[in-house]
C-alpha cells in the first residue's frame, strides 16, 4: 500500500506528518510524494487563516478528483477548529482532527473494513496530557523538527489556535531525552524545537525551554540546537542568561511582534508593548555575539489606521530585523476580533504588505551585504547540483558553496564572498 502525505502550515504539523509516516511505515506502507499515485492521500491541515482553510478544501477535492478510486483523509488543524465545514468536504472518506494523529492506522484499517465514511473529530479538552508522540528520523533530514509543546492560552482576538490545539501542554524531559538519542543515532545534527507556543513549555512543571535546549546540546552527536518561533514577553532575564551559556545554542530568536504600534498590539490582546518588545530585542543583540532576530508582521488588522501602520512601519525598521513574514490581517470567524468586523478593505491591506516587504526586504539585502568577507561556521544540509551544497549558519542564514568533496552533515568554515537573493555564496 502506498500513502502519501500533503501538509500545510507550521512546523508542528510537519512534525506530525513525520510522526503520521512513520506509524505508516512501521506498518509497512510505502510513502511516497503526493505527485505520484497512491492508494491513500493524507491533507495534514492548517486553519490560522481563511486562506489556509481554502487551501485545505482545494487539495481534498483535487486529490479526490485526480484519484476517485483512492481514500482520501482529511486531518490537523481545520477539522478540530471547524469540525461542521469538515464534514461538508464529502471527498474526504476519512476525518479526524489533530488530538487523533495517533489513531491513523486504527482508523485506515476500520475504512477498509467496512468502506463506511469515518468522521472521528474529539475537542481538546483543559486538562488534556501532552500526546507522547515521537520520531526517529525527519524524512532523510538532518534537521528535525521536534515537537515538545501543544496549545496556547494567550487568546489573541485574531487567532483561532487556542480552539483548534486546546491549552498548553509540554512533553516530558525524558521523553525528550529518548527521541533525541533515536534522531542523533539515525544521523540528525541539528534540533529544532517547536511548538504552538513554544516558549510556554514546561508551564505548571518543574521544568523550561532551557532545559528543553540543554537536554538535545547534552547528546554529543547533536551539533546545533535551535527554537522555533517565541513570545517576546516569555523570554526572561534568566532565560537569557542560561541559554547564553549552551555553546551549541543558535542564536536566532524568532520572535513574534505582529505590530510595531502599541495601539494594534492592545487590540490584538497582545501582552507587551513595542518598547518592551525592543529592550528585549536589545538585550538579546548585547548578549549573543552574531544574534539573529527576525519576526512576523500582520498589516491592515481591523481598525489599524494609516498613522497605526506608518508607526508600526518607522519601528520595524528601527528594529532592524534580519528577516520579515508580512502578511495581511485574514479575519477568522470565532474569534473576538471577527465580531468587531473588518474595516481595512484588501487593496489597502495588500498596498500596505507591499510597503512593509519592499522595507524590510532593503534591510535584509544590506544585513546579507554586511557578511560579505565575514567567516561563518555552516552546517551543511543538501546536495543542489553536482557541485554544489547548501547550509546555515548559526543565525539561519543560506550559504551555498562549490566543493568536490560531500558535505552533507560537515559543520565547516567558510568564506561569505557574495549574496545572491536570500542567500550568500562562499568558499
Amino acid at each position: 500500500m502506498k500513502a502519501a502525505f500533503y501538509t500545510l502550515g507550521c512546523k508542528v504539523n510537519q512534525y506530525e506528518t513525520e510522526y503520521m509516516s512513520e506509524l505508516l511505515k512501521n506498518a509497512g506502507f510505502d510513502i511516497v510524494s503526493p505527485s505520484e499515485d497512491a492508494d491513500y492521500y493524507i491533507i495534514n491541515s492548517c486553519t490560522v487563516t481563511a486562506t489556509a482553510d481554502q487551501k485545505t478544501r482545494q487539495n481534498v477535492r483535487k486529490f479526490k478528483r485526480k484519484h476517485p478510486d483512492s481514500v482520501v483523509i482529511l486531518t490537523g488543524c481545520m477539522p478540530q477548529a471547524f469540525p461542521e465545514d469538515a464534514q461538508k468536504l464529502i471527498e474526504a472518506d476519512i476525518v479526524f482532527s489533530n488530538k487523533n494523529d495517533g489513531d491513523i492506522l486504527k482508523l485506515i484499517n476500520e475504512y477498509n473494513a467496512t468502506q463506511n465514511r469515518i468522521l472521528n473529530i474529539e475537542q481538546h479538552k483543559t486538562g488534556d496530557d501532552f500526546w507522547e508522540c515521537s520520531i526517529n528520523s525527519f524524512s532523510d533530514r538532518i534537521r528535525a523538527f521536534v515537537k515538545i509543546e501543544d496549545g496556547c492560552d494567550r487568546f489573541c482576538s485574531y487567532c483561532i489556535i487556542p480552539k483548534s490545539r486546546g491549552r498548553v501542554r509540554s512533553k516530558k524531559p525524558e521523553s525528550l531525552k529518548a527521541e533525541i538519542e533515536s534522531l542523533a543515532n539515525s544521523g540528525i545534527k541539528e534540533i529544532v524545537l517547536v511548538g504552538i507556543n513554544l516558549s510556554a513549555y514546561g508551564k505548571n512543571e518543574n521544568f523550561d525551554i532551557v532545559d528543553a535546549v540543554k537536554i538535545c546540546a547534552d547528546n554529543e552527536n547533536i551539533l546545533r540546537v535551535r527554537l522555533g518561533s517565541l513570545e517576546p514577553d516569555h523570554i526572561t532575564d534568566d532565560i537569557i542568561e542560561r541559554l547564553a551559556e549552551i555553546d551549541k545554542f543558535c542564536p536566532q530568536f524568532h520572535l513574534s511582534l505582529q505590530s510595531g504600534c502599541n495601539r494594534t498590539l492592545k487590540n490584538m490582546n497582545r501582552h507587551y508593548t513595542a518598547e518592551e518588545y525592543k529592550a528585549l530585542c536589545n538585550k538579546l543583540r548585547k548578549t549573543f555575539d552574531d544574534a539573529s532576530i527576525t519576526t512576523d508582521i500582520m498589516v491592515g488588522f481591523n481598525e489599524e489606521s494609516q498613522e497605526d501602520f506608518d508607526d508600526s512601519l518607522s519601528f520595524v525598521k528601527s528594529i532592524a530585523f534580519e528577516k520579515v513574514h508580512t502578511f495581511p490581517y485574514s479575519e477568522r470567524i470565532g474569534t473576538a476580533a471577527s465580531r468587531k468586523g473588518d474595516s481595512v478593505p484588501k487593496a489597502e491591506k495588500e498596498r500596505r504588505a507591499a510597503v512593509m516587504i519592499k522595507e524590510t526586504e532593503k534591510i535584509r539585502q544590506s544585513y546579507l551585504k554586511n557578511l560579505i568577507g565575514k567567516t561563518k561556521e555552516v552546517l551543511f544540509e543538501s546536495k543542489l547540483d553536482e557541485n554544489t551544497y547548501q547550509g546555515y549558519t548559526k543565525s539561519y542564514i543560506p550559504v551555498q558553496i562549490k566543493s568536490d568533496e560531500n558535505l552533507v552533515g560537515k559543520a565547516i568554515d567558510v568564506k561569505i564572498i557574495d549574496f545572491c537573493s536570500d542567500y550568500c555564496i562562499a568558499e
